[in-house]
């Protein structure tokens, strides 16, 4: 079991990891861990900045233009759209 881990016993399968993966794979699976959790925080900031983007009131003047894609991927087929603006006759 895990919780009854003694500290010799930890140590000594920190040393066996380092025995199997060896010196130079361990420094190398640490950045790569530490890319990872940068790109998980990143990526939990950003859905969370999406969240209160849409949580927050719509004004439409503020609105960044519409585009119509012609189909997925295809940026050459991609059209801006324009609101029609109303006008108010008295």
């Amino acid at each position: 079991m895990i919780g009854n881990l003694k500290p010799l016993e930890i140590v000594l399968i920190i040393a066996l990891i380092a025995l199997l993966f060896g010196a130079k794979k361990l420094p190398e699976m640490a950045r790569s861990l530490g890319k990872s959790a940068r790109i998980l925080r990143s990526e939990a900031k950003a859905m969370k900045k999406d969240d209160e983007a849409t949580a927050a009131p719509h004004h439409p003047a503020q609105a960044a233009p519409r585009t119509l894609k012609a189909a997925p991927r295809d940026v050459t087929g991609s059209v801006a759209v324009t609101e029609p603006h109303r006008t108010v006759h008295s």
